[in-house]
């Protein structure tokens, strides 16, 4: 065999192992992401069938939001330091154990219990993903990689309701809010197989784990500082109809925050690696990419949040016909993602600029369309038209953004600052839909749907103008360099 012809073929074999790794990846991310967006529409069945309290269907929602934000950013680390593949599998086992627990519980107390075990699953396995991306994927490929990734984001994230509302139409309530969870099952047991098989070794660097010192590398004190300063800046936001006194927690957060900082530099100069390296955040396109992800998150969540209510309230849809209105936006995400990842590499933030500003566009239709059927009586799947434009925008913006983000990431800390990344993320998620439904909700009974509807589709562009505006200044400084 010829120089060249090894080549060749050592070439195809990493491509061929780069291809398996993704295919991983982005199944345990489309599984862990579906959970999140089906069990929305099964939470009627689910209050009828286990005779759950307003609580605890919150708790439901929240329960998963907060465990999974606390573990992200010390799961990333703990990936970087001692290997993402066996952390990924850990974490893809605990999300798969928890789905089983999830669809078997008989009571709303086991429920909730599984589902905050199902967020720590989660929070372990997706920083591997991110990670693993960042290790083995480079330049244009990495774009291509990451355009995949916001495709299983958009896909899973629409495909959610619809297939909640086709399982719950097919075999009846009771078994069918089951079945949301309990078809993660031969998913998770999939993903395992085919990362146990498929993984680069070692999974784990077993040899770091013998020397001394390695637990505190992992820097056990920053990673519980930061938890509860990530729990202490959410749980008002999932919890506050409880009561208003939750609210003290928001500053209690921020202090934490100020804390971590300090305790992370201290640990530094001390001779260890940080939990975050934050002088992450001196580079600009870290610092301005978690920025824009936080606010893009802040608004976006909220759309398959306001849609379904307002479909099923005002104009009595069933949760499948309302989860089908979204499926041409997230045709649209999966259409648009890889093609934005692959042109992120020649155009840079020009296409994450193009991105939001086709979002806006998709989203003052949206408006456009509540006004019409309101007043005019015009069709309401005009809607669906508008979201698609959205999921052109969104497809355009999630996946450049996550590239440029962490383009300039030590591969050491990957894990962490993608971490980083999606903590960010899901602070954004929460407090958007704590924010939006509230101001829904209160203009509501005022008013009409229509009108605090689009008063809340009003904010959602708002927080997505601000995300724009940054990214034209960070155009314009970098065009007015060169």
């Amino acid at each position: 065999m010829s120089n060249v012809e090894a080549q060749s073929n050592a070439h195809s074999a990493i491509d061929q192992t780069r291809k398996r790794i993704i295919i991983v990846i982005l199944s345990a991310i489309f599984m862990s992401l579906l959970s999140v967006s089906i069990v929305n529409v099964a939470l009627p069945s689910i209050q009828s069938s286990l005779h759950a309290g307003y609580a605890d269907l919150q708790w439901i929602l929240a329960g998963y939001t907060l465990s999974f934000g606390i573990f992200l950013v010390g799961a990333g680390r703990a990936g970087d330091l001692f290997g993402r593949g066996a952390l990924f599998i850990a974490g893809t086992f605990l999300f798969t154990l928890a789905s089983i627990a999830s669809g078997l519980a008989t009571d709303p107390l086991r429920l909730n219990i599984a589902r905050v075990i199902q967020g720590i699953g989660s929070g372990f396995l997706t920083p591997q993903g991110v990670g693993m991306i960042q290790q083995y994927f480079h330049g244009k490929e990495r774009g291509w990689a990451f355009g995949l990734f916001g495709t299983t984001v958009g896909v899973s994230v629409a495909l959610g309701p619809v297939l909640g509302g086709l399982l719950i139409n097919l075999f009846g309530a009771d078994l069918g809010w089951r079945l949301t969870f309990l078809i993660n099952v031969p998913t998770g047991i999939l993903t395992m197989t085919l990362a146990w098989l498929w993984f680069p070794r070692p999974l784990l660097a077993v040899e770091k784990l013998k020397q001394p010192g390695w637990f505190k590398a992992l820097d056990p004190i920053g990673a519980i500082i930061l938890g509860l300063a990530v729990l202490a800046i959410l749980f008002p936001f999932v919890e506050s109809y409880r009561s208003p006194i939750l609210w003290v927690l928001l500053p209690i957060g921020l202090v934490l925050v100020l804390l971590f900082i300090r305790w992370e530099r201290r640990f530094e100069k001390k001779g260890f690696s940080p939990m975050v390296n934050l002088d992450l955040f001196s580079i600009t396109t870290y610092r301005n990419g978690n920025i824009s992800m936080c606010l893009y998150f802040l608004g976006i969540t909220s759309i398959w949040v306001l849609v379904p209510i307002y479909l099923q309230q005002v104009l009595s849809f069933s949760a499948f016909e309302s989860g089908l209105l979204g499926l041409p936006a997230a045709l649209m995400v999966s259409f648009t993602a890889v093609r934005a990842g692959k042109a992120v590499g020649n155009y840079g933030i020009k296409v994450v600029i193009v991105g939001l500003a086709v979002s806006l566009i998709g989203l003052l239709f949206a408006v456009l369309a509540f006004y019409l059927n309101a007043v005019y009586n015009v069709s309401i799947w005009w809607l669906a038209v508008a979201l698609a434009i959205f999921g052109i925008g969104q497809g355009a913006t999630i996946s450049p953004i996550q590239t440029l983000t962490l383009s300039e990431v030590p591969l050491n800390y990957a894990g962490s600052a993608g971490a980083v990344l999606q903590t960010g993320q899901r602070i954004g998620t929460s407090v958007g839909i704590a924010v939006i439904t509230a101001i829904v909700f209160t203009l509501q009974p005022i008013y009409s749907w229509m009108f605090a509807t689009m008063v809340g589709f009003g904010t959602i562009i708002a927080m997505i103008l601000i995300a724009l505006l940054i990214n034209l200044r960070d155009w314009k400084k970098s065009h007015s360099t060169a």
